[in-house]
């Protein structure tokens, strides 16, 4: 005989706990809906990431009353130090009314457990080692009615059903997959692969950028199309990696990690990138940019975060969009669970999609160009060398990059970048 399985309901049930799962799950429980929140793992856990927040991911956890101060732990940074073409600018946040004027800095495994300690603490059920096996569907329309899983050490099965099932399981997004929804090959796809060193420079006033990559194969000089990170942790330690997009031809036949390896031993050997001061192995992970998975809502399931493609081609972002998409996603669910017929329901679910659009449609299109542009090395080289001589282009770019604007009442460079992502396609 097959062990029994545990029957679970909820309003709505969220799969994975990552920044996307527990933003969504924390503002569907402040609207006071019953929220399981399902995590494969066990806090806290490991993620790859620079672990730097921009001033749009700052709003999100400030909205989320999350305590932000230094005194909490959090290592806050003025902006952006940008080096390339054998020169370097230091571009500070922007003062605008939308965002505030500073980042901030925090480990990927402290940082997640506190966003799905503060989704707990608003209502939300989390279960953690709680490993989705697949999706529970109506025969009759397809429509996802909730999720298999098994649950704890002992892998008991239990069976959540639910209205609406919302995706927050990353770039593999097995439920997704499950469900029919594939990644959109055409849209563009990055790497990001990282580790840590003890290193003086652990304490940095700002997030540093290096706009120059080389493959240095073979005795040649490729310029790659990405960039490398240096973001201080402040406990003594450095968060050092790089984002490469798969526009470049050596794409797949690169190894990520040997080419952090060499672009850590160009550095000054006061900085201590080198293998006796490396406090963890190298990691990767894949970044899906720009809507690479569509649709956002179909037949019940929901995709937030990574799992739906919200990573800024511009500058490989993935946090601030993450927890964006779930506060909207939450905005859509709380209403549309408030309706009166399925048919009602459906009506404002299907919203979901649009309003993903109208955010964020345009400002994508942009960013997917962009891409194309920089994978010519020769611009990339020209931008490199003749960019960072102009303080005013590149706080232009630092707006563009980082998606800081003010919507209304902003200066010459918000009114030009929300003028151009109004009238470029909502793809």
């Amino acid at each position: 005989m097959g062990r029994a399985t545990v029957a679970e309901t909820a309003d709505v049930i969220v799969v994975g706990a990552g920044p996307a799962g527990s933003a969504t799950a924390f503002h569907l429980a402040q609207a006071g809906l019953d929220v399981a929140l399902l995590e494969k793992t066990a806090f806290p856990r490991e993620k790859v990431c620079g672990d730097g927040l921009t001033p749009r991911a700052v709003k999100q956890l400030v909205a989320m009353g999350i305590d932000v101060s230094e005194e909490a732990g959090w290592l806050r940074n003025r902006g952006l130090r940008v080096i390339g073409g054998g020169q370097r600018l230091q571009l500070d946040w922007p003062e605008l009314a939308s965002y505030p004027d500073y980042g901030l800095v925090r480990r990927r495994d402290d940082f997640d457990e506190q966003l799905a300690q503060a989704a707990v603490k608003a209502g939300a059920r989390l279960a953690e080692r709680c490993a989705v096996t697949g999706p529970v569907r109506d025969e009759r329309t397809g429509r996802i009615t909730g999720v298999e899983a098994r649950l704890g050490d002992d892998k008991k099965q239990v069976t959540y059903t639910a209205p609406v099932v919302i995706a927050a399981d990353g770039n593999s997004s097995r439920l997704s997959l499950a469900m029919g929804r594939h990644r959109d090959e055409r849209r563009p796809m990055g790497v990001a692969v990282r580790t840590y060193f003890t290193t003086p420079r652990h304490d940095d006033d700002y997030l540093e950028s290096w706009f120059e990559l080389w493959d240095r194969r073979d005795g040649r000089e490729r310029l790659l199309p990405g960039y490398g990170w240096i973001f201080g942790m402040g406990d003594g330690t450095s968060n050092v990696g790089l984002g490469v997009l798969n526009s470049s031809p050596s794409f797949k036949e690169l190894d990520w990690r040997e080419v952090l390896k060499t672009w850590c031993a160009s550095m000054p050997e006061e900085w201590q990138f080198t293998p006796e001061f490396m406090t963890g192995p190298i990691r990767g992970a894949a970044l899906p940019m720009a809507f690479n998975r569509k649709p956002h809502y179909a037949r019940g399931l929901m995709l937030v975060g990574d799992s739906g493609g919200l990573v800024n081609p511009f500058n490989g972002e993935g946090i601030a969009y993450a927890m964006e998409s779930g506060r909207i996603a939450a905005e859509v669910v709380s209403q549309a669970l408030a309706r009166q017929t399925p048919a009602q329901r459906e009506l404002a679910l299907r919203a979901y999609s649009k309003v993903l659009r109208d955010t964020y449609g345009g400002y994508y299109s942009l960013g997917r160009a962009f891409v194309q542009l920089i994978s010519n090395p020769r611009i990339m080289r020209i931008a490199a060398e003749r960019g960072l001589s102009h303080p005013v282009l590149m706080r232009f770019l630092l707006k563009l990059l980082a998606n800081l604007t003010d919507p209304t009442g902003g200066d010459a460079m918000d009114r030009v970048i929300n003028g151009l992502t109004k009238v470029a396609p909502r793809a």
